[in-house]
C-alpha cells in the first residue's frame, strides 16, 4: 500500500498562525519551504506533535533578513549548517537550508547549500525522518519514508553504513528511533551495518551518548530493544558496564512510570562505584551522579541483608541513604531477586526521618568542650535512636544523648 500521495492533518501546533505566517515568507521571491522531519512523521501516525522544524531553499542570510524585517527574532543557532531558530510570539521554529554533505567524519560533516529537496532527503537518518509536508499539509516524499511509517520500519536511507560513517550517533538512534516507532524485527540491514561500524561509536561525546541513551530508556520498546543491543555489545562500547535487560523489565512491570535515572539504575548499576563510570561515559549531572551513587549504596546494603528487611530496617536506611535513593533501590532489588516489595516497606522509606535531632550546639550547651567527641557521642547517639527506631518524645531524646555521653566519657 503507497500513501504517496498523504496529507497530514495541519491541526495543533501545526495550524499556528505564526507558522503560517513564516512557511509564507520563506517561501517568497522563488524560494520554498517545507515542514520536514519529526512534525510530519508524529503527525502522519496520530504522534503528539512538539518541535517543528522547516526546511527552505533561502539561504540562512535571507531568513534572518526576511523574519527580522517581519517582526519576528532570528537567532543563528548553526549558522555554519545553515541553521537559524526563528522565534514567533515565544514558539521556536528551526529553519535550515536545504544542504549536501561535501565532507564527513563520522560526528560532523561539512555542508554544501542547494535547492534540491531530492539530495536534502537523500543525507538525512531514516526514511521516516526525511518526509516534508507544504503549507497546506502535502507530503512530499523522495526516499520511500511513507511506506516505511506505514508498515513501521525504522531503515537507513540508501546504504546503511554510509549513513553510519556519516555520523555514528545514528547507532543510537536507529535503535531509539526503532524503540519508539517500529513494530516487529529490527531492520536487517541496518543490523549487519552496525555490527560492521559500532567501533565508531568510540568517537562520540559523552553528551550525545547520554542524550541518546537517556531518550532510549523511556522509549516504548525500550526492553526487547535493550536486547538486542546487549547481544550487539553495544553496551560494552558505550557504558563499560554489566547491564541487565531482565532486571528493567521487571521494574517497568511493577512501575512503568519510572524515570529515566530509575530505569539506567536497574539497567547497570550494582555498587556506588558504577556511578563514577557513568558520569563519565555519559556526563552525568553532579546531581544525577549523585542519585546514582546513592541507589549503589543501597543497591549493596540490600544485598548484603542476609533476611528481608521491615519498616523498622528500612527507615534506618532511608535516614542513612536517603529516603528517595532506598525507596528507588527497594523497587531495583524487588525487580533483581524477583520478589514484590511490600507497600509498607515503601511507605517506611518515605517517612524515614531526614535530621537529626542530635546537633553538636546541644551538646555544646551541656558544657561539652569542642573536639572529635562531639563527633563521636553523635553517632552513637544516632545509632541508638535508630535501634530504638526514631522516638520523638523529648525525655527519651534526653536519655539517648545522656546515656552516650557517659558511654564516651
Amino acid at each position: 500500500m503507497s500513501l504517496a500521495t498523504k496529507r497530514i492533518a495541519m491541526t495543533g501546533p501545526l495550524a499556528d498562525d505564526g507558522l503560517q505566517r513564516l512557511l509564507t515568507l520563506l517561501a517568497s521571491d522563488g524560494d520554498s519551504a517545507f515542514i520536514v522531519g519529526g512534525a510530519v512523521r508524529n503527525s502522519l501516525i496520530g504522534y503528539p506533535v512538539s518541535d517543528i522544524d522547516i526546511a527552505t531553499t533561502a539561504l540562512p542570510e535571507t531568513v534572518i533578513q526576511r523574519a527580522t524585517a517581519d517582526g519576528m527574532r532570528a537567532v543563528p543557532t548553526g549558522i555554519a549548517h545553515g541553521t537559524v531558530t526563528v522565534i514567533i510570539d515565544g514558539q521556536s521554529y528551526e529553519v535550515t537550508t536545504l544542504r549536501e554533505d561535501v565532507e564527513t567524519d563520522g560526528r560532523h560533516a561539512t555542508v554544501r547549500f542547494g535547492t534540491d529537496y531530492a539530495k536534502d532527503a537523500a543525507r538525512r537518518d531514516f526514511t521516516m525522518n526525511a518526509l516534508y509536508a507544504d503549507a497546506l499539509g502535502q507530503v512530499h516524499d523522495y526516499v520511500g519514508g511513507l511506506d516505511d511509517l506505514l508498515f513501521r520500519r525504522v531503515r537507513f536511507i540508501g546504504d546503511a553504513k554510509t549513513r553510519i560513517k556519516e555520523d555514528y550517533l545514528r547507532i543510537l538512534r536507529f535503535f531509539r528511533f526503532s524503540a519508539d516507532y517500529a513494530q516487529g524485527r529490527l531492520d536487517d540491514e541496518g543490523l549487519a551495518a552496525i555490527e560492521e561500524e559500532k567501533a565508531g561509536l568510540h568517537h562520540l561525546s559523552p553528551e550525545r551518548l547520554r542524550v541518546e541513551m537517556l531518550k532510549l530508556l523511556l522509549a516504548r520498546r525500550a526492553v526487547p530493544v535493550l536486547t538486542e543491543m546487549s547481544h550487539q555489545g553495544i553496551f560494552d562500547l558505550i557504558l563499560g558496564l554489566t547491564v541487565n535487560v531482565e532486571a528493567l523489565a521487571a521494574l517497568l512491570e511493577h512501575d512503568p512510570g519510572a524515570d529515566a535515572l530509575l530505569r539506567l539504575a536497574a539497567f547497570c548499576v550494582h555498587k556506588a562505584d558504577d556511578a563514577g563510570v557513568l558520569k563519565e561515559r555519559l556526563r552525568l549531572s553532579n546531581t544525577e551522579a549523585d542519585r546514582i551513587t546513592q541507589i549503589g549504596k543501597a543497591l549493596m546494603l540490600l544485598s548484603m541483608q542476609s533476611k528481608r528487611l521491615d519498616a523498622k530496617g528500612v527507615r534506618k536506611l532511608a535516614f542513612r541513604l536517603g529516603r528517595r535513593a532506598l525507596s528507588d533501590a527497594l523497587a531495583i532489588d524487588g525487580a533483581r531477586r524477583n520478589y514484590v516489595v511490600d507497600k509498607a516497606l515503601f511507605e517506611a522509606a518515605g517517612g524515614a526521618p531526614t535530621l537529626s535531632p542530635f546537633t553538636g550546639e546541644i551538646l555544646l550547651k551541656r558544657g561539652l568542650s569542642p573536639g572529635r567527641q562531639i563527633g563521636d557521642i553523635i553517632r552513637r547517639a544516632e545509632e541508638a535512636w535508630m535501634d530504638a527506631d526514631f522516638p520523638t518524645e523529648p525525655a527519651m531524646l534526653s536519655h539517648i544523648l545522656q546515656d552516650s555521653i557517659r558511654h564516651l566519657s
